[in-house]
């Protein structure tokens, strides 16, 4: 749909499997993709662009990057984010993001969340569209036997659903704050997974550095947010 423009070449590998990570609770998704893009040396292939997204771009040494981008290393290809999603529009995003992935024979679909508990740990939970991913993760993560999940990763995963395309969401344990330490351990699931053999200390150590940079950017888009116009539908509420 016009509304949400991908502008990408197309992925150079084939059956590639695609990992999501958007904003949300403890920034676990964007946390962990961005380093295991970094740490990885992934390609940047594209970015993602609406009409609906907060007018913010992020500045990294001086240049400017779009807040939502796609990269890919051999049969890994990865979306990530560094701003939420209004729920008005995740059917729209999650349609969009589908609908150009589809047309180059993905092989499956992770998405990447926090989910708020009460407890200290870090433990890692998991849901799959099917029974037969499940007994994949099942000694990998902590399977979550019933509820709900919302937000864009619950859209992607639905639309993952109704298309039979295989979908898996990993839920990193957190806090409603920047969780560098939960979005380890939803790498270190990754690791075993798809045998990334990425090193996760760096990771630890730049707890205080990272939750200061997520924090920013929070209130940059805050800032930027504004009124939207009345034919608008609202990226925050």
């Amino acid at each position: 749909m016009d509304d949400i423009k991908v502008t990408a070449r197309a992925p150079g590998g084939t059956d590639e499997t695609v990992l999501i990570g958007f904003p949300g609770s403890g920034l676990v998704g964007s946390i962990a993709l961005q380093y295991l893009v970094e740490q990885m040396e992934f390609e940047q292939i594209g970015a993602i662009t609406s009409k609906y997204f907060p007018p913010v771009a992020l500045i990294a040494k001086g240049v400017i990057s779009a807040p939502v981008r796609l990269y890919e290393k051999d049969n890994l290809l990865t979306v990530v984010s560094d701003v939420p999603i209004h729920p008005a529009i995740c059917y729209e995003v999650a349609n969009g993001i589908m609908d150009w992935l589809t047309r180059f024979g993905i092989k499956e679909v992770v998405t990447i969340a926090g989910i708020i508990t009460n407890e200290p740990e870090k433990r890692v939970f998991g849901v799959a569209t099917s029974p037969e991913l499940l007994q994949r993760i099942e000694d990998k993560a902590i399977i979550l036997p019933m509820g709900s999940l919302s937000g864009v990763a619950a859209s992607i995963l639905t639309e993952c659903k109704t298309r039979g395309i295989p979908g898996v969401g990993l839920l990193g344990e957190t806090v409603n704050t920047p969780d560098p330490r939960a979005a380890a351990a939803t790498v270190e699931v990754l690791n075993q997974i798809y045998d990334l053999n990425l090193d996760v200390q760096p990771l630890l150590e730049q707890v205080v550095e990272i939750e200061a940079a997520m924090a920013q950017i929070a209130e940059q888009v805050q800032k930027t947010e504004g009124q939207p116009r009345r034919e608008q539908l609202p990226m925050y509420g």
